[in-house]
Parts: structure tokens; sequence; C-alpha cells
């Protein structure tokens, strides 16, 4: 799995193929893919950037899906439950999956900047928290990789 989120790409190509795999999904599940969380992915996978609620939720209330939180917030819950949007804990915001349907144990890279967020695998990582987590007995559950610094870009600029 490769890193995505700050080389330059198309990021039309993204959010294609991201709600094609979510509709896939949906549709083999028996899960309603509707218009308002379909438009919120297409929204989270318009740029590779830690988005807030309140973010998404202007975009759709100018887009006619209501301005009410909790539309964006269900459709949110909804996106990051079947996998297709992440929870960026750190910033209490949300990101589109680089990787949809794959199975993945993502980390996330956070520009402190710019905001533009970069989704790597975690797996080395997980695999050294959990053995080093069962020498004390403990059993991870679950855990979220978030590392925050400054992208090429901003690093170039911040001198």
């Amino acid at each position: 799995m490769r890193t995505v989120g700050f080389e330059a790409h198309d990021h039309e190509s993204c959010r294609e193929g991201g709600v094609a795999a979510a509709a896939a999904h949906c549709a083999a599940r028996g899960l309603q893919f509707t218009p308002v969380r379909r438009r919120t992915l297409e929204i989270l996978l318009s740029e590779h950037r830690a988005m807030g609620a309140y973010d998404v939720l202007e975009i759709l209330g100018k887009e006619g899906f209501g301005a009410q939180p909790p539309v964006a917030y269900r459709a949110l819950e909804f996106l990051v439950k079947h996998g297709f949007a992440h929870k960026i804990e750190r910033r209490n915001a949300f990101v589109g999956c680089a990787h949809p349907g794959a199975d993945h144990a993502p980390a996330f890279l956070i520009c402190r900047i710019c905001d533009r967020v970069a989704e790597t695998r975690a797996r080395p990582a997980m695999t050294l928290l959990k053995d080093l987590a069962g020498e004390s007995g403990f059993r991870v559950e679950r855990a979220v990789i978030e590392a925050e610094g400054l992208c090429a870009d901003c690093r170039e600029v911040a001198g």
C-alpha cells in the first residue's frame, strides 16, 4: 500500500474510485448509499485534507442537502463505520479513505499548516504496539496512529 495524500496526483481518480468502491460495497451488502452519503464521500475525497463535520455541513447546506448538523454527522458516521472514511482523532475531523476496499490498518501523517492528510500503512507499528502491550498482558483492541508535522510543500515555504 503506497502513501497517498501529499504528492501530486489525479484527485478525480481518487474521488471516482472511492465512490465506485463504496457504491459496490453497499450494493453487495444491501446498504443504502444515499445521495447525502455519496456527496459527503465526494467532498472528503476531493482533497486529502482533514475536514470537520461543520466544514462538510457547510458544503452540503449550500448544495441543498440540509444545514442541520445531524445531516453531516450521520453521513460521516456511516462512511467511517464502513471504512470509506477515517476519523482523524487529533483534529476531530475526517478524511476519505485512500485505499477503499483494501484490508489495511492505516496511519495518518497530518500537516499542521495546510491540513493535508496522507494515509500510509500502520501494520509494522501496530505489530510492535501489540507485541509491547502483550508483554504486560494487555490486548490492543483499537489504536489510531497519527503523526503531526509538516509536509514537504509547507516545509519548503516555512524554510
